[in-house]
């Protein structure tokens, strides 16, 4: 065979291994099959039948690994952890109040610092209530201070754990304990902007139906120091009103619609991944009434609601786009 032919097949397989590790990179597509084995959440938690919480906090841990330190207020997350000593997670964990979750993680942060443990990650989860409304002035001065944290929100859109409250992550249209006749009209505040104002290095947006999205985001994130935000939307069945075998579909529904998008922000740069990288490239996504009409806190919509929640979530769909250069 002619040397020159060869030498340009061996450039053209070189050319396409690096076009998959970019793609790899850019979609953040680890496969399922390719995630560490190490299990830190033992089987039987006390979360609700098919909570979206569990799913996701599997992978988050798979990513950080034992030496990751977390903290977390009154929530979902607590009746997953269960009571000392009778828990079926394997790492550190402290309770805190419901608005101090970030200032806890700044104590530990701290201490860690203080002492020269330096190989541990100071992980800090809480719910929108406990993020979005009660602890976003902890939240925000960790961020402009840039202490060296991991803080997310899983956001379920509402405080489920006490009775399915309305927060001001609740979309418009939910119907919710607090609004019980009339749904809720104001739209759902869009913390993660917030959040991008505080200039962080990291920020990134994942969802508990996308073990692979959610295992490249935090295991990115644990190498990066100072503040780091992510938004986690975790389905819930008996606040969104929909079957427990649902949960991952409901999940995927949401970022086909457009109605979660996933992406991240790095010193600045944005970038769109997995499903929703798939979804710009294909510009196929699903109508919002496909999500809609399988959660029972939207069935007080009327047509004209569906219509306008269409036109918020394509909104935000193309603002997006055009930040990924789509």
């Amino acid at each position: 065979m002619n040397p020159d032919l060869l030498s340009e097949k061996a450039r053209l397989a070189a050319f396409s291994v690096t076009l998959y590790q970019q793609e790899r990179a850019n979609s953040m597509s680890t496969a399922i099959m390719d995630l560490p084995e190490e299990e830190y959440i033992l089987p039987g938690t006390r979360t609700c039948a098919g909570c979206g919480l569990p799913i996701a906090y599997r992978y988050i841990l798979k990513a950080l690994g034992p030496k990751t330190i977390m903290t977390h207020p009154a929530c979902c997350l607590t009746i997953l952890h269960g009571i000392y000593p009778k828990t079926p997670v394997t790492i550190n964990a402290v309770n805190n109040t419901f608005a101090s979750t970030a200032a806890s993680a700044a104590g530990l942060a701290a201490g860690l610092k203080v002492t020269g443990r330096n190989d541990f990650t100071v992980l800090a989860m809480a719910g929108d209530g406990g993020t979005f409304d009660m602890g976003i002035q902890a939240l925000s001065g960790a961020a402009e201070r840039g202490t060296d944290i991991i803080y997310v929100c899983y956001d379920n859109e509402a405080y489920m754990n006490t009775g399915v409250q309305r927060s001001s992550a609740t979309p418009t249209g939910a119907v919710t304990t607090t609004t019980p006749v009339i749904p809720k009209e104001q739209p759902k505040k869009d913390f993660i902007q917030i959040m991008e104002a505080h200039h962080l290095p990291y920020l990134a947006t994942t969802c508990s139906a996308y073990p692979g999205d959610v295992f490249n985001k935090f295991l990115k994130a644990r190498e990066i120091k100072g503040t780091r935000f992510i938004h986690l939307t975790v389905p819930c069945p008996p606040g969104w009103g929909f079957p427990t075998k649902d949960t991952v579909k409901l999940g995927r529904l949401a970022v086909e619609t457009g109605v979660v998008v996933l992406y991240e922000v790095e010193n600045g740069l944005f970038r769109l991944t997995g499903k929703s990288l798939s979804i710009a490239r294909s510009g196929r996504k699903r109508p919002v009434e496909d999500y809609l009409r399988m959660q029972g806190r939207f069935k007080k919509m009327t047509a004209d609601q569906i219509t306008d929640f269409q036109r918020q979530t394509d909104d935000r769909w193309e603002q997006l786009m055009g930040r990924g250069g789509f």
